[in-house]
Parts: structure tokens; C-alpha cells; sequence
């Protein structure tokens, strides 16, 4: 239990004495960062909540560095656990240093007067997230990802070998999303913080995690690596996806592939078929992709975009069978867009079926840039 930061046994969360999530077993170590995900409304919240004592544990205990929390002071806690949490706070005439300045705190005498080293960390911290420019500013009047940064700056004021963050990218830009993640994780490397935030963004959470929490229902469904959860299967089972996908390899999301017969005939590869792909279902218009490789980036778009996907194993020739695939789906498409300017060993077949759709009369348009 030592060796953990936070450690949770048989956590159960929930409002007003009633049950909401049960038996939560959290192993955080220093240095880690552990992330949930899940659905809206699952209760990631609630238990963020119930772990940092805003809200009153249903059952179970929760553990700060070995000691159980609810023994400890609120300066003891502080001292060692910083929160960015998604409420708005509103406070009277401060400014975004003042605000800052608050991490302070858990450091000063009963007044919280900032020494002059109090105010250098204030500072640094606001550099640390590029909130300089307006830290005289009256924090009510910046806007949500300006704030998002002040409150992280202020839990990295805190000093903190504890850090939870509740959704700290939901009002960000994507420049300041990955600077924010940056940052957490130079936090996690130079200075062992050990981090437990939620994420809604399971690209994020997939790279920058060094274990996922998987909410849904009354329990925890998965706890495990990023290689063990974000697999395509299990996040469109967690969150119960019936339109489009979600796409492991590439850690994103792909919208329905277009209904109907296909019209046209995409020769792809080496990933210059994707925009082509994803042009061709912003029109509803269905195709059919080949030859790839099964092994080619377009094949991991492809296979959920595409009516479907004439294949060839990795590393070998497109075989006579392929080949002879593609020329009878081709011949049944009105049109063939070809994305390749060259051909190599092993497509040198895809170079035959684009000849074979000129002897054919297809209208063929050529799209060896992509968007």
C-alpha cells in the first residue's frame, strides 16, 4: 500500500448514502498517469469527487501516500493533492495571479500572506502555462481555456506529488491540449507527480496514459494498459457506438460508411487513398477499395469506410485471385479514382488495374495529392 500514491479499497461512491458505483480498486503510483473513461453520466465525476473529499464515500477507504485521507487535515491533504476540477468557480475581484497565488496556501500562516519566494512560484507557474500575458487580468473576464490554464497553474503552484484533473481539456484548443498534456507529463517525469485525471478524448487518453479506467455501470468494466483497452471492438462496446467507428490504430473516430451500391472504385495505398475515402462518405457516395495490404495505413480507414476492401497479405505480391477480384468489382463502378503517381514490387498489380479501367472506359480521375 506504501508504494502508492492513491490507493482505494473497496471504494464505493454514489449521493446520499445510495450506491452509484461499487468496489473500486485504484493502484496509482507516483510518476503514473491513470486515466478514466467511459460514458457521460457513468460517474467519472462522482468518483474523482469522492476520492479528493468533495463528496462522502458511500463505503470503502481511500489512501494518500499509505494513511487513510479522512483522518488527514485539509492542509495535510492539500500539502500533497492539487485538484482541477470542471466547475466554474466565480470569485470577487481577482485577478488570474491572485487566483494562482491561492496554491500558495497550504504553505502559508493563518493570513496567507505570499513571501516574496511564494510569488516567484506564482510566476513560474503561470509561465510553466503560458498565462503570463494576462495574469493582471480579473479572472471573470477571460475565457474558459484561459481559465482551464490559470487552475492548473495554480495546482502546479500547490507544489503537489498528487494531481487529479477533471476533463483539464474540455475547453481547450487543440494547441493548448497538447501543451497541457505536456506539461502534466513533464510534471510526471521530472518531479514523479503521479496523475488521475478524466478524459473524454480517448485519442488523448490513449497516448498519454500509463493505465485507463474503464467506467460504465455499477462497477469499473476494465483496468489495464492503453494496449489492453483501446482496442476497436471494446470501445465501441463501452460506448454502445451503432453509427460509424472508432478506430484503434489511428485513435479516432470515422463516421458511417455510405449506404448503397458502390459507384466508384478507389486504388489506394500507402495511406494517399484516407482523404479520398473520407471525401467520398462526406457525399454519401459508396466505393469499393483496392488492392491494399492489409498492412497499409488506407486499409485501417478503408475497411470501415468502404463497401469493401479487396486485400493482399503484407509484404507479398498481389496474387493472381486479388488481382482477379478487383477487376470484377472495378467493372462494375462507373468510376476509378487512383491516388498513385508511382507503383512499386508489390502493387505493381494495382498499375495493371488501372490500365485495365482505361481499356474499359471508366471515368478515371486521378487524385495523387492528398487534401
Amino acid at each position: 500500500m506504501k508504494d502508492y500514491s492513491i490507493y482505494t479499497e473497496q471504494m464505493t461512491v454514489g449521493y446520499d448514502g445510495k450506491p452509484l458505483i461499487r468496489d473500486i480498486e485504484i493502484r496509482l503510483k507516483k510518476g503514473e498517469i491513470l486515466t478514466l473513461i467511459g460514458p457521460n453520466g457513468a460517474g467519472k465525476s462522482t468518483i474523482l469527487k469522492s476520492i479528493i473529499r468533495q463528496l462522502k464515500l458511500v463505503a470503502g477507504t481511500v489512501y494518500l501516500d499509505g494513511e487513510m485521507m479522512h483522518k488527514m487535515s485539509g492542509k495535510e491533504v492539500a500539502r500533497r493533492l492539487a485538484v482541477v476540477m470542471t466547475e466554474r468557480i466565480r470569485p470577487e475581484m481577482m485577478t488570474c495571479e491572485d487566483i494562482v497565488g491561492t496554491g500558495r496556501y497550504p504553505y502559508t500562516g493563518a493570513l496567507g500572506i505570499l513571501s516574496s519566494r511564494d510569488r516567484e512560484k506564482v510566476l513560474d507557474a503561470m509561465e510553466t502555462v503560458h498565462a503570463l500575458e494576462f495574469k493582471d487580468r480579473d479572472f471573470t473576464a477571460i475565457s474558459d481555456g484561459q481559465r482551464q490554464r490559470v487552475l492548473l497553474a495554480r495546482a502546479i503552484c500547490q507544489e503537489p506529488e498528487i494531481i487529479v484533473l477533471d476533463e483539464p481539456t474540455s475547453f481547450l484548443d487543440i494547441k493548448h491540449k497538447l501543451e497541457l498534456l505536456a506539461i502534466l507529463k513533464r510534471m510526471v517525469k521530472e518531479r514523479h507527480t503521479a496523475v488521475l485525471m478524466s478524459l473524454h478524448e480517448l485519442d488523448l487518453a490513449q497516448k498519454v496514459s500509463d493505465y485507463v479506467i474503464c467506467v460504465k455501470g455499477d462497477h469499473i468494466q476494465k483496468y489495464g494498459t492503453p494496449e489492453e483497452i483501446f482496442s476497436s471492438r471494446y470501445i465501441r462496446d463501452l460506448y454502445e457506438i451503432e453509427s460509424g467507428s472508432y478506430n484503434a490504430a489511428f485513435g479516432c473516430v470515422e463516421m458511417e460508411k455510405p449506404s448503397g451500391k458502390p459507384e466508384v472504385f478507389v486504388i489506394g495505398g500507402n495511406g494517399k487513398g484516407i482523404p479520398v475515402y473520407r471525401k467520398l462518405q462526406r457525399r454519401g457516395t459508396a466505393f469499393i477499395a483496392g488492392i491494399l495490404h492489409t498492412n497499409d495505413l488506407d486499409y485501417q480507414v478503408a475497411k470501415d469506410l468502404s463497401a469493401q476492401v479487396i486485400t493482399e497479405a503484407p509484404f507479398e505480391p498481389i496474387g493472381d485471385q486479388a488481382f482477379r477480384q478487383a477487376v470484377e468489382a472495378l467493372g462494375a463502378c462507373h468510376t476509378v479514382i487512383c491516388t498513385q503517381s508511382r507503383f512499386g514490387t508489390m502493387n505493381r498489380r494495382n498499375e495493371e488495374l488501372l490500365n485495365e479501367a482505361k481499356r474499359l472506359g471508366k471515368n478515371i480521375q486521378m487524385e495523387t495529392e492528398t487534401e
